[in-house]
């Protein structure tokens, strides 16, 4: 189950960048990824999170809140520019919810993500 509600707050659980069933961005940074496929892997799962509060809100302007983003990223040892990928994925919740976008965030580096992809992003949401 990707979502859970409980007093006023939706998790979403951590969601991968998959675009019409199709896996993208599968890779690791620090080795031959880019941070900027890393932040377009993060803008990916950002736009996957949204669907799935969609799918249990019913509707996006029940939001009231982005609470949290915790970002995970497929990286090398000596690759620790993890914030900056995972700064696509907060800078969307911004473009998209304005100051109801605007949350607290980690971003960790880790070895592996499931099928390979580069980054994976869960959400906090307050509704109404």
């Amino acid at each position: 189950v990707p979502t859970t509600m409980f007093g006023g707050v939706l998790y979403v659980a951590g969601q991968i960048p998959v675009w019409n069933g199709e896996r993208r961005h599968v890779g690791t940074l620090g080795d031959g990824m880019s941070i900027e496929d890393g932040q377009a892997a993060a803008r990916l799962c950002v736009l996957n999170i949204v669907a799935q509060a969609k799918r249990a809100l019913g509707d996006l302007d029940r939001v009231t809140q982005i609470l949290r983003l915790g970002g995970f990223v497929a990286s090398t040892p000596a690759f620790t520019d993890q914030p900056q990928v995972v700064n696509g994925a907060s800078d969307l919740m911004v473009e998209l919810f304005g100051d109801r976008g605007r949350h607290a965030r980690a971003a960790v580096g880790v070895a592996a993500l499931p099928f390979g992809v580069a980054v994976e992003v869960e959400a906090t949401i307050a509704y109404s």
